[in-house]
């Protein structure tokens, strides 16, 4: 939670002093926008520690005018990191009814730079992977229906677990599922493998988490 001044008065955007915080993450100030500006301080923290993975940046907004669940995510030059991308939305839709994988959108508009997805996603390497999770304030439909189902606190909670279902799906996790070929992050340059052996890193031909895919093999995954 960013924003609890702002939410304390009621607003849905703007901070306690009439910033909209999803739009200064480029340089955030101390004073203006403390949450932020503590919050992008530990992200680069993080990201320079060596004995610390930061796969996934995740920020959550309410739309006002769009229905169900979707996701923003980035455009890159390098395909292979951008089809990667769409790896989470998509088994994501597969968990939760109320998300719309159709409505999802990958951009790198002017206007949205200064936003933690865009920021983040600049900075941040190829084995980083930065979101935001837009949720409607009013309804959602579900599988072809035209009836809007309102949204209540919850549906909400419920699309929160699927979320976290949706973790375990990705890094394979979940006992309750078949095992699928799910593409899966490499480790960064000079990171040690998990001490289990379970994982190890690109090139090994043995291990299905880190194998190296290509584009197509991403847009091929079924679930």
């Amino acid at each position: 939670m960013l924003n609890p001044d702002g939410v304390y008065l009621g607003n849905y955007r703007c901070s306690l002093m009439g910033f909209d915080l999803n739009r200064h993450w480029l340089d955030p100030s101390p004073w203006a926008h403390p949450t932020l500006h503590g919050v992008k301080q530990l992200i680069i923290q993080m990201y320079n520690d060596p004995k610390t993975s930061l796969e996934f940046y995740i920020d959550i907004h309410a739309h006002s005018t769009m229905m169900n669940g979707f996701m923003y995510g980035n455009i890159f030059e390098d395909e292979e990191r951008f089809q990667r991308q769409a790896v989470f939305p998509k088994l994501l839709c597969q968990n939760a009814e109320d998300f719309s994988y159709s409505s999802t959108s990958f951009n790198r508009d002017a206007v949205k730079a200064g936003t933690g997805r865009r920021f983040l996603g600049g900075l941040l390497d190829h084995t980083s992977y930065c979101y935001t999770l837009e949720v409607s304030f009013y309804s959602y439909t579900i599988g072809g229906t035209t009836a809007a189902v309102p949204y209540t606190e919850e549906a909400y909670m419920k699309l929160g677990r699927n979320v976290a279902r949706t973790f375990l799906d990705y890094y394979r996790l979940n006992p309750m599922v078949e095992k699928v070929a799910i593409p899966m992050p490499r480790l960064r340059p000079g990171a040690e493998p998990e001490a289990s052996g379970e994982m190890r890193p690109a090139g090994d031909t043995e291990s299905l988490a880190y194998r190296r895919c290509s584009a197509a093999d991403l847009i091929n995954i079924t679930v």
